[in-house]
């Protein structure tokens, strides 16, 4: 008979036991899905293509993000790891899945880019292999892959790893284009994650009121033959954490 729940971090590794082990991509035991996701890299998957998000490249152009340190969540083949590492970025990248990190790896040695690939869960790497703070940490995808209660795993990453003054750059599946719309409880009453969470301009706002808005935007419909990945189901926003307050409101998280 377990009485064993003291400590948020308890509260929290209870309910991700409430998902079945087919609907839990996002922690360490969701490699083997991922692994067999990237097994056949010919697929016609669009995030396979070696080309960087167009919101990550408009950005750079625009001057607002500079080089410094970045941490990729969620780094897949590696091609936005790629494309800051080439901008001038000391880079670390980081996937759940084996294959994911060696066919990025493949990519680095082929451009000869220099980028540090940690494969694993973001959350227990933070507080052992991630060497923040980081200037930018940029998520093309993992966000919308979280069940709710690990949106407070994820802002005390943030808490954790984002420099004052740097940024959050961040796509996610979008409201009324793709992902699923159920309210958060029902996630835990279907115990899965339904492919991924929508989330709309207003969920974004509220979720991550501690940083300042610079950017919240559809991610522009690339074609074919452009050098940048664009989708028009995903949001592209990009905040700034302006001081070093704690970003949640919920008491601080430890990583499991």
């Amino acid at each position: 008979m377990d009485r064993n729940i003291r400590t948020i971090e308890d509260v929290l590794t209870l309910l991700d036991g409430l998902f079945a082990p087919e609907a839990d991509r996002w922690s360490a035991g969701g490699a083997s899905w991922w692994d067999g996701f990237y097994a056949d890299r010919s697929k016609p998957v669009p995030f396979f293509v070696a080309k960087p998000d167009e919101n990550l490249v408009s950005c750079l152009d625009r001057g607002m993000l500079t080089p410094g340190r970045a941490l990729d969540l969620g780094c897949g083949p590696g091609r936005n790891a790629l494309h800051l590492a080439a901008a001038g970025f000391e880079v670390d990248a980081v996937d759940l899945s084996p294959a994911a990190i060696a066919w990025a790896q493949d990519r680095a040695a082929e451009t000869k880019a220099e980028v540090r690939f940690l494969c694993g869960d973001a959350f227990t790497l933070a507080d052992t292999a991630l060497t923040g703070p980081y200037d930018l940490i940029y998520d093309s995808g993992c966000f919308h892959h979280l069940p709710p209660h690990r949106r407070l795993s994820y802002l005390a990453l943030l808490d954790r790893s984002l420099a004052p003054g740097g940024h959050l750059a961040l796509t996610c599946f979008a409201a009324g284009a793709m992902g699923s719309e159920l309210d958060d409880r029902d996630f835990y009453r279907h115990s899965g994650l339904q492919g991924g969470l929508a989330y709309t301009p207003a969920s974004l706002r509220e979720i991550f009121s501690g940083l300042t808005e610079l950017e919240l935007r559809r991610m522009h419909d690339e074609p074919s033959d452009s050098p940048h990945f664009g989708e028009p189901f995903l949001w592209t926003a990009l905040f700034r954490r302006d001081d070093c307050r704690q970003l949640s409101a919920a008491e601080k998280v430890r990583s499991p």
